[in-house]
């Protein structure tokens, strides 16, 4: 699937980044992407998006300093110098391109305030999908951030075609700082849709036997709303090995043809079982947002590895213990052969009814509208005029 990222904001910069960087370690041509910001010096800091990609906004409003929190700030001016973005990507070049993909923290300013203007934007101009994947910021980055997020949120669901979430706060590890887990939480994100957005290429490894294309992942998410992605992996050494085989068969009597198919069974059922168990992981884990998996829509499992690990029996299963497990029966499935040491399972879970934390994060968000509307109502201290000052 050729994805056009655009990293709105210092946390999408650095997203979108990562994802050329893996790029060009595959030596593969499946993603570009620009970055948008309205601060020059996290801009600066990007190593893999090309100068002429990184597009600074607002010059006349903030003097390449960022609009710190106010996300207001970022919709206006994302509202003013939207063509700007659009030529930029056009330079870049959309012809084979199957979605774009706004990816921002919605917690700040730039990205959280910017990312539903530009949605809007391409939806007008361009025929693709328009998908988000939105960071959302832990509680203790404060409540500014949650009600930022909020409003972002709230937005995008009416704008985009499909909105993925990552919530920071379940994947923080308990007493770890924010700052000093931003690079690992990055490094979780790409890992995950890195795989699943590259199904269907083919590679060293060869195409697969139930390939998903892109309008497999397409329709997955149509219907809009939000969607979460879980991910599990198991190392190919820990597969039952020919040797191990060799001596459970050495007990079998029979024929040539007899062992060949004791052979097969007994590795296939390996395999099988492998699948539908990383299925299970993947979806019973830590997904990129925590919900009710039960509410969801539509799924789409996807299983990566080397083409002798990939079991298209063991990938029919996992996809029908998905279905017994969501509301919708709509649910894709095939596998993405890669020269690796690892199986991995990705399963994408769209239009999700129910999750915790949106339900958290829209409350807090009520609260902070609360608090500032009654700041707003106070009257300031007044000074007896009697009294004279110190000084005029």
């Amino acid at each position: 699937m050729r994805i056009f990222f655009i990293g709105f904001g210092q946390a999408g910069g650095k997203i979108v980044d990562m994802f050329l960087e893996q790029d060009k370690k595959l030596g593969r041509d499946s993603f570009r992407g620009i970055a948008v910001n309205t601060a020059r010096t996290d801009l600066m800091g990007l190593k893999h998006i090309d100068l002429r990609d990184r597009i600074l906004i607002g010059q006349t409003v903030v003097k390449g300093h960022g609009v710190g929190t106010d996300n207001a700030a970022g919709a206006k001016i994302t509202m003013d110098e939207a063509d700007a973005i659009i030529s930029a990507i056009d330079r870049r070049g959309t012809h084979d391109v199957d979605a774009f993909m706004i990816i921002a923290g919605l917690g700040g300013g730039t990205g959280s305030g910017g990312t539903p203007v530009l949605v809007r934007q391409l939806k007008k101009i361009y025929h693709e999908p328009v998908y988000v994947l939105g960071i959302l910021p832990a509680p203790e980055e404060g409540k500014l951030y949650s009600f930022n997020a909020a409003r972002s949120l709230a937005t995008l669901i009416k704008e985009a075609d499909n909105t993925f979430i990552f919530d920071n706060s379940a994947w923080k590890n308990e007493g770890e700082s924010i700052k000093s887990a931003f690079s690992r939480l990055n490094d979780e994100i790409v890992r995950r849709f890195g795989v699943l957005f590259r199904a269907g290429e083919i590679g060293k490894a060869g195409v697969g036997e139930m390939v998903v294309d892109s309008s497999e992942i397409i329709n997955t998410l149509r219907g809009g709303g939000i969607s979460t992605v879980g991910y599990a992996i198991a190392a190919v050494a820990g597969t039952r090995s020919r040797k191990s085989v060799s001596g459970i068969l050495d007990g079998i009597k029979g024929s040539i043809r007899k062992r060949e198919a004791a052979e097969e069974v007994l590795l296939g059922e390996d395999r099988t079982a492998k699948i539908i168990s990383l299925t299970r992981r993947a979806m019973l884990g830590r997904l990129t947002l925590p919900c009710d998996f039960s509410t969801a829509e539509r799924a789409l499992v996807l299983v990566a590895g080397p083409p002798d690990e990939l079991d298209r029996k063991g990938i029919e299963k996992a996809k029908s213990w998905v279905e017994e497990n969501i509301a919708g029966v709509e649910v894709r499935g095939g596998d993405y052969p890669v020269s690796s040491s690892y199986v991995a399972a990705v399963v994408l879970l769209s239009t999700i009814g129910s999750a915790p934390r949106i339900r958290e994060l829209l409350s807090v968000a009520r609260e902070t509208k609360e608090e500032v509307e009654r700041s707003k109502d106070r009257q300031p201290l007044s000074i007896d005029e009697d009294i004279e000052p110190l000084f005029e």
